[in-house]
């Protein structure tokens, strides 16, 4: 048994090494930054210089901390080890997450040079100004009708899907939309909407309907508050293949000996899915719909692509950045972006408690 004295060393050692360990990184990458700053590298070779200092770095600030960790006693290496892994991750996202969010909500109290202190004023515009009533409007609509019909839709092409020989085919074909972003689903979807004046329409579904002896109309401008739906259209493109692959994974795991004996009781397939399935995958409903309702809240690309915000299509996101970054009003912008975080805030948390109960974390 070491004494007290050669613990005390020991322990005194350690705390050393672990400043050391500390400085020496600060001091080594602070100078690798300011080279990459002022170099006049080729500008190819900076950026591969730079992912290599990247990689590479976080491998030498992990080892390094480690290392400073092995030479405390054992007991206080459990306790410490955990925090030295999961310490970066979390300091990072305090400071690209955490801070900037601090700081936005200092802003929304004051006025759009950020000089002068308004208290509430901006929170109180918000609901004031018509133009924001119809945000919130179409955002409750995103919520309401693009939430239900991906869910909806999700959750029929998983169970037909399920019964299907060409199950494999078809779900990839319905899931191929996720592999691109929302800037590309409304690059792809303003030329199946696009309308021109005349005869002649390049746009695919006005093309479809004057051949077929319709008249072309322009969908996503002066069809309102219809053309909401047609750009809602866009997310239930998009996110039936995300809900439709969770969904089925979840109806796969409902036990075969459960369907069967509800098969041998006379229960048709019908009265299977709402009394048996629904209620087994009724957690993993809960958090597809959770997360779908985090994506409409946060629309933003479709809409910018599409209409700009134009036409009655606004959206809380694409006015924050019209406010903050177009009109530099920060303050009202901020605002936006607060109350933004506001409504993600419950759906977020509702979600992880969803997945606790599931065991997630």
């Amino acid at each position: 048994m070491m004494s007290s004295e050669a613990k005390r060393t020991v322990s005194l050692r350690a705390v050393l090494f672990t400043l050391v360990i500390l400085l020496g990184n600060a001091a080594g990458h602070g100078l690798i930054f300011r080279f990459f700053r002022d170099s006049t590298l080729n500008p190819l070779l900076t950026a591969v210089c730079a992912v290599l200092w990247g990689v590479l770095g976080v491998y030498f600030l992990y080892f390094t901390f480690n290392w400073a960790v092995e030479q405390y006693p054992e007991r206080v290496r459990r306790k410490v080890l955990p925090y030295i892994f999961i310490g970066p991750a979390v300091i990072l996202l305090g400071w690209l997450l955490v801070l900037p969010a601090v700081r936005t909500l200092y802003l929304s109290f004051f006025n759009a040079s950020s000089e002068k202190f308004v208290g509430l004023a901006n929170y109180a515009a918000i609901f004031t100004d018509k133009l924001m009533g119809t945000a919130l409007r179409n955002n409750l609509l995103w919520v309401f009708l693009g939430t239900l019909a991906c869910v909806g839709f999700g959750l029929l092409i998983a169970i037909l899907a399920d019964r299907s020989s060409y199950e494999k085919i078809a779900k990839s074909i319905i899931f191929m939309p996720m592999a691109i972003s929302f800037v590309a689903a409304g690059v792809i979807w303003k030329f199946v909407y696009y309308y021109q004046p005349g005869d002649q329409q390049i746009g695919l579904l006005n093309a479809i309907i004057t051949a077929l002896g319709g008249e072309a109309q322009a969908w996503t401008s002066m069809l309102q508050p219809w053309n909401n739906l047609f750009l809602i259209l866009i997310l239930i493109w998009m996110q039936t293949g995300f809900a439709m692959v969770i969904f089925s994974a979840a109806i796969k795991g409902v036990p075969d000996d459960i369907l069967e004996a509800a098969r041998v009781d006379g229960a048709g397939e019908i009265k299977i899915f709402f009394r048996i399935i629904i209620p087994y995958i009724s957690t993993t409903i809960l958090t597809v719909t959770t997360t779908i309702i985090v994506f409409t809240l946060k629309i933003f690309d479709v809409v910018m692509v599409m209409t700009g915000g134009q036409y009655g299509t606004e959206v809380v996101a694409t006015q924050f950045y019209r406010q903050f970054f177009m009109y530099r009003n920060f303050g009202y912008g901020s605002t936006l972006a607060i109350v933004l975080l506001i409504a993600v805030m419950p759906v977020i948390f509702f979600n992880l408690r969803q997945i606790r109960k599931q065991g997630g974390f």
